[in-house]
């Protein structure tokens, strides 16, 4: 008997595959059964070889031995991974598998995952492609029912080589040679030191932007109220009020206009991770976990697209999934829906995946066992696709415009005539607690109004000010990560902007990890470090624009149109020039990185400073050997961290008032006054003066 062998890019994956197809027999690594075996990947189970592979002198970090150009490539099995890569590769050479199905994600990353193994595992049996959109039990029957060759993916695996050969070369390269030159680790990424430019670049208008104080004098008759524009100065804007109290203001026009707001796309990953920042507070790594485990689930479908469309031949699905949620949702009880359907299909506009959309397997099951973050995202991806089909939203605006003391007056009404979809929106709203700071749309009518209707009016004026930029939340940044470079790109070029939807959130994440960026709120801001590594950085490095038309290469590439050696030889000759523009840098900036010491009091033997170190308290006089261990066994018997606050305490007044010290005795804790006891030696003595 010969089998297929169906490889999947996780545990879990492969379970619900295995389940489908009739492999529920469990064996070390893989599942069996009905002519299939199931096995599955741990993420990427094969890397790009460290640079100390190629040669030992790669271990250390040398100027002199950049750039670092891999020739051939090296591959790699973490130890960590070496026994589910020796299950596949012994299942990929069994000599009763005659057929393989790469059954990894179905986009770039997924290629690479599987191509990787494939190859390293030597293995040449012919190979079959599952992509399937949603892990529906129906979904993935019809996607073996319609595997294709996977060579017809070979231009997006060419793709995912450039994209991670690329992200190589940069990272090892530019992260050591201004490493080395800067005294300090700097990681610099292909993708996230331009994000960190586009914080910095904020942060600086931030800081740069000077408050400018204006005033508007406002007219008052009734309910009716009409504003000037800006003034500058507070003598104009009084004298202006003076002449309008008391007085008579003509209406001069009235002008209507009827507008129509249409409903709003489906969710692509990027709005669906910036909704949820905005409305809930989550980081786009987290919205990206929780749409993971509810596309496992089978509740969602896969959420790693940047499409907002679906195809054509889904209509009847989406009618019967929005009749379905109408029955489901509690924001959709006694909701008057017409469904337009057309309005979301395209099939010109899907690719590799379509838009983001609940599964009948969710209208079966609803939130019953949900956690509460996975709920929050399944009512907004559910919201989203009622707003979608919805009727579009129509009003009416009037502008009035009055003439009082030779001065113009404005005032804004809205009406609305057919609520449409924002009705659907404003339920859902509604339902929120205070997560988000969305403002709710305030809605003023004014009076009717016609040409040559004359008020009496009192006046009165106010003091404003003009606004800062904003700094980034992920939300906007996201949006901007999207948009990068777009203005400087052909109108014909597909706009990918900066990294992928699946990549940015990690971006964002490792930013804040390696201390460059950090989170004040909903807020994202560049710390000393960060804004110093974008100032210090080549334009070629940190430009957003240059990055996004990379990625819009990889797509390029990705559909055939554009060469793969090319572009990893423009690569390899900006790596290079890299490494020879920036040799030396001036001593004053070899400081940049170093951090400033902390002064935690004067040392009792020669009275310099003592700073706080990454394990001790340390003088700054480098003939004298004082130092206080913060793991000294003196505070570790006692169970109590010898913090700075002590530290500076015993310096000062060669005693501190410590509390909650543990006692081996009694297993109790006790307050007490601890002595330091310095007997000038190579270590410092302390001892409990009092229990308090």
């Amino acid at each position: 008997m010969s089998f297929q062998l169906v490889i999947a890019e996780k545990p879990s994956v492969a379970r619900s595959i295995a389940a489908v197809i009739g492999a529920t027999e469990k064996q070390n690594g893989y599942w069996q059964g009905g002519g299939y075996l199931v096995s599955w990947c741990i993420g990427h189970l094969v890397s790009f070889a460290e640079a100390g592979q190629y040669d030992e002198k790669y271990c250390k970090w040398r100027y002199e031995d950049l750039p670092i150009l891999p020739q051939p490539w090296q591959f790699i099995v973490p130890d960590e991974k070496k026994q589910q890569f020796e299950v596949l590769c012994a299942l990929l050479n069994r000599s009763d598998v005659d057929s393989v199905t790469a059954a990894t994600d179905a986009g770039r990353e997924g290629e690479l995952i599987f191509r990787f193994v494939y190859q390293m595992a030597g293995c040449t049996k012919p190979v079959k492609r599952l992509w399937i959109s949603s892990m529906e039990d129906a979904a993935i029957r019809e996607g073996f029912a319609n595997l294709r060759p996977d060579s017809d993916y070979d231009a997006l695996y060419q793709s995912a080589l450039c994209r991670a050969k690329a992200d190589w070369l940069v990272g090892i390269n530019a992260t050591r040679l201004f490493s080395v030159l800067y005294h300090k680790t700097l990681t610099v990424g292909r993708v996230q030191t331009p994000t960190l430019k586009m914080l910095v670049d904020r942060d600086a208008k931030i800081l740069r932007f000077q408050k400018e104080k204006y005033y508007t004098v406002g007219i008052h008759s009734g309910n009716l109220k009409a504003d000037s524009g800006r003034i500058a100065d507070a003598e104009t804007a009084n004298s202006l009020k003076e002449k309008c109290t008391g007085t008579t203001t003509v209406c001069t026009s009235v002008k209507r206009e009827k507008k129509t707001e249409q409903p709003p796309k489906l969710y692509d990953l990027t709005t669906l991770q910036r909704e949820a920042n905005r409305l809930f507070g989550f980081t786009a790594k987290q919205t990206l976990d929780y749409a993971q485990q509810l596309y496992e689930k089978k509740l969602l479908t896969y959420p790693r697209t940047d499409i907002q469309y679906l195809t054509e031949d889904m209509g009847q699905t989406v009618q019967h999934l929005v009749s379905d949620l109408l029955r489901l949702l509690p924001i959709a009880q006694g909701l008057a829906l017409t469904p337009d359907v057309g309005r979301v299909l395209n099939s010109k506009k899907v690719s590799d995946h379509h838009a983001i959309l609940p599964t009948a397997e969710f209208v079966k099951q609803g939130f019953t066992g949900l956690a509460e973050s996975e709920c929050k995202l399944m009512n907004l991806v559910c919201s989203k696709l009622l707003c979608a089909v919805a009727a579009p939203n129509e009003y009416e605006t009037v502008t009035a415009v009055f003439s009082c003391a030779g001065n113009e007056f404005t005032a804004k009404g809205k009406t609305v005539l057919v609520p449409g979809w924002k009705e659907i929106d404003q339920r859902f709203r509604s339902t929120l607690k205070a997560d988000g700071e969305e403002e709710t749309e305030t809605l003023n009518t004014l009076p009717e109004l016609t040409e040559g209707q004359s008020f009496r009016v009192t006046s009165t004026v106010s003091e404003h000010f003009t606004s800062p930029p904003k700094a980034y939340t992920e939300d906007t940044l996201l949006s901007a990560m999207e948009r990068a470079g777009a203005e400087d790109m052909p109108e014909e070029a597909e706009r990918k902007g900066m990294g992928t939807p699946a990549t940015r959130a990690a971006i964002l994440e490792k930013l804040v990890q390696m201390g460059f960026v950090q989170r004040k709120g909903k807020q994202l801001v560049p710390t000393k470090d960060g804004i110093n590594l974008a100032v210090v950085l080549p334009e070629s490095l940190t430009s957003p624009a240059l990055t996004a038309e990379w990625e819009n290469r990889l797509t390029e590439i990705a559909k055939g149109k554009a060469d793969p050696d090319e572009f990893m030889a423009e690569i390899e000759a900006q790596v290079r020039q890299l490494v020879k523009t920036y040799s030396c840098i001036s001593a004053d900036k070899q400081n940049l990185f170093q951090s400033e010491r902390v002064i935690i009091g004067k040392c009792p033997r020669c009275s310099e400073n003592v700073y706080e170190g990454k394990k001790n308290f340390y003088c700054g006089n480098r003939g004298c050997q004082f130092v206080m261990w913060k793991n000294d066994r003196f505070f570790e018997q006692r169970k109590k961290a010898f913090t700075p606050k002590i530290a500076a305490a015993l310096l000062e007044n060669g005693k501190a008032k410590v509390k909650g010290l543990y006692s081996e005795k009694t297993g109790k804790t006790y307050d007490a006054t601890v002595l330091l006891a310095d007997t000038g030696g190579k270590y410092v003595n302390y001892r409990v003066e009092r229990k308090e």
